[in-house]
Order: C-alpha cells, then structure tokens, then sequence
C-alpha cells in the first residue's frame, strides 16, 4: 500500500497539507494566491476521486502552478501498520500518526452496501463506562487529513480486492472519539465526503454520531444535510448520567429537544438513529424499553439496539438473546423501527465499542483502570 503514498518531499509538518482543505478551504487558497476557484475543484478530484497525491501528475493544471503546490504544500497520509479480514469479512486497519499516536478504521460489508466506520479523536474526550476507547483516555482531534485519508485509503484497499459487492457505500463516523468535539474538522471531511468532485455519498450515506453534544447538534444541523446518530442507551437521567457521564451536562430533556430540531432542519425523509447497548441486569428491562417508547415518542426514529462487546475489566455482561429479542418485540410492537444490530469483526477486534488504537493519553484516565482496588477479592 506505501506505493500509493506519495512522500512529503521532506517538507515540515506545519506546511499546508491539501488533505486538510475541503473545496471551499481550496477556493479560498486559490484565491489567496491569484489563481482561479475553478482550480480547487480540480485538485479535489485529483486526490480524491482519481487518487492522484502527487501534484505533478495533475496535468490539467499549469506547470507553474504545480511547481508552486509542490514547494508550498504537501500530501501526507498515515502509516498503514495493521490491516486485518475477520471470518465475516469485516476489515480493520491501524493507522499511526506522525505524533505515534495510532486510530483504528473498520470496513463492513453487507448485503445491500459497504459501510465504513471512521474515527475523529485519538482516543475518546468522553467517558462512557461500558466503551474500551474511552477506557483508553484522550490524546487530541484528528485533522481533517486524517480523517478523510481513512475513507481515501480504505476505498482504494477494497477496490484493489476485486471482489463483487465490495465498496465503500456508506461512512459513520462511530469509530474513536465523539466527532462533534472535533466539529470544525469533522465538518470540512463531511463536506469532502458528499462532494460530487470527491467521494460523491448521498446524505443518507454519511453519519455523525454524537453522545449529545447538544451546541454542536444545533450548529451541524444548520451546515450539513446528513444522517444523525445519538449514543443514547438510557432513557431516565440517573441511569445515563453513570453510562454516558456527558448527560450531566446535557440531561434527556435538553438532548431530545435538540433532536426535535434537528429533524425540523433537515429534508422530511429525515431520521435519527438512536444507538442502545444493551447491558444486562442494567438498561434492558420491560420498563426500559416502555421508556425508552415514551423518550422518543414524536421523534422519525430507528432504534439501533447492540449487543455488547465485552472486554476486560468493564464490569458489564452482554444480555442473553431471549432479553434482547424480548426488548426488540415490545419497541417493535409499539410502532417503532427497530434492529438488532448483528455482531461483526469481534475476532480483530473491530466490532462496536471495541476500537482502542494506541492513545499517549493526556486525561490520564486509564490510569484509574490500571491501579489495584483496594478491598477487592482476588
């Protein structure tokens, strides 16, 4: 895979890498510099949809020009250092970044598309108790090269596998980190993502997920036309504020009515995807499911219910199956979209919840895993 990386012509690393402009970001640094806006729409399909990353190769632009990117700018991707198939087909890579921090992009391939599963922070800024990423802790946001290099290396790797079926049809930005805490870069990669001249997906082909970040639910609501995911997975306050510690801060009231307006922002075909994992003995009861009916009663809704993934030291066990199908029935029964999301990739990993990368963590809240609790048997 290195040979479709170009190198950086041992620029430093604070020039201009053109992975961190969307078009609109070119327009303006054409502009800047004299040149036509045309030009941008140009260099976006050069790197994005043709694939070209080397700026002399782009021969619908002057040759002055072009010696002019090349001392001025550069095109700089991640290393490629894991790359793994599971059983079912999922693919998952770890990516390493200049600072050695490492993020982790998971391929899904199903009947009907291909969805890929992209990552915004290195490590997790929140700290939702049943997640391995936030177990990690937080180092910083990925930049918008970053994270579109994610959807540019993994489109090519799977179109090199020739395989029928097998394309990026679909990016949810579920992997590592809450993206709306990296708003302005994740919105620039948005908007590379649905551009006609880069990756061309509908906006019912892109999602945002958010733990309810609820400034930034009414700001991409107002920029971006495209598919909104909620990581609910509790419908009362007391019982979310110990799963997803954010809710203290955006309590359910405040959080669904920033759903309401975003449906009200968007096209009437809109909906929001809220995700629940189900944890057993914990957020799984009749008496869940009836409020979780009643939370997001009025809402276009699909209700994405996950097994959960376990992993050492989370305290938490997955539902059995009859709970799980006993849960889906009473939300079915009520009228509500509802899925049983199917397990994927658990052999590398790679399945929800599970991403964990390489985070130099600066929160230090791994810390309060790592040391002995005092007054537990061993």
């Amino acid at each position: 895979m290195r040979s479709l990386i170009v190198q950086d012509n041992h620029l430093s690393a604070e020039t201009l890498n053109l992975l961190d402009l969307d078009r609109q970001g070119l327009e303006t640094y054409f502009s800047a510099m004299g040149e036509k806006s045309f030009r941008a729409s140009q260099v976006v399909q050069w790197l994005h949809q043709k694939g070209i990353l080397d700026v002399q190769q782009m021969t619908n632009i002057s040759q002055a020009l072009r010696d002019r990117l090349q001392s001025e700018t550069r095109v700089h991707m991640p290393e490629i250092v894991y790359d793994a198939t599971s059983s079912d087909g999922t693919r998952k890579w770890v990516l390493q970044l200049d600072d050695g921090n490492r993020v982790e992009t998971v391929y899904i391939p199903e009947d009907d598309r291909g969805t890929l599963c992209v990552s915004s922070q290195v490590g997790c800024a929140l700290d939702c108790s049943f997640c391995s990423t936030g177990r990690q802790g937080f180092n910083r946001n990925l930049t918008t090269a970053e994270i579109i290099s994610q959807v540019w290396l993994a489109t090519r790797l799977i179109d090199e596998e020739k395989k029928p079926g097998r394309k990026v049809t679909n990016v949810v930005l579920m992997g590592m980190g809450e993206p709306l805490l990296n708003f302005d870069n994740v919105v620039r990669a948005v908007h590379l993502m649905m551009d006609d001249f880069a990756y061309g997906l509908s906006k019912r082909r892109v999602t945002v997920s958010t733990a309810g970040v609820v400034p930034a639910m009414d700001r991409i609501g107002d920029l971006l036309d495209m598919r909104l995911a909620v990581s609910l997975h509790a419908a009362d306050d007391e019982l979310r504020n110990s799963l997803v510690p954010l809710n203290g801060k955006y309590p359910l009231r405040e959080l669904m009515a920033a759903c309401r307006r975003f449906i009200d922002k968007q096209n009437v075909r809109s909906r929001i995807t809220f995700e629940y994992v189900l944890l057993d003995g914990v957020n799984d009861s009749d008496l869940d499911a009836q409020q979780l009916i009643k939370l997001v009663k009025g809402i276009p809704a699909l209700i994405n219910l996950i097994p959960f993934n376990p992993f050492t030291g989370s305290g938490y066990k997955t539902s059995p199956r009859k709970r799980v199908e006993r849960f889906y029935k009473i939300l079915a029964d009520a009228g509500l979209t509802t899925v049983i999301r199917r397990t994927r990739g658990d052999d590398i990993d790679a399945a929800c919840g599970q991403l964990v990368g390489q985070v130099k963590d600066r929160s230090r809240r791994h810390r309060r895993f790592e040391e002995p609790r005092i007054g537990m048997q061993t």
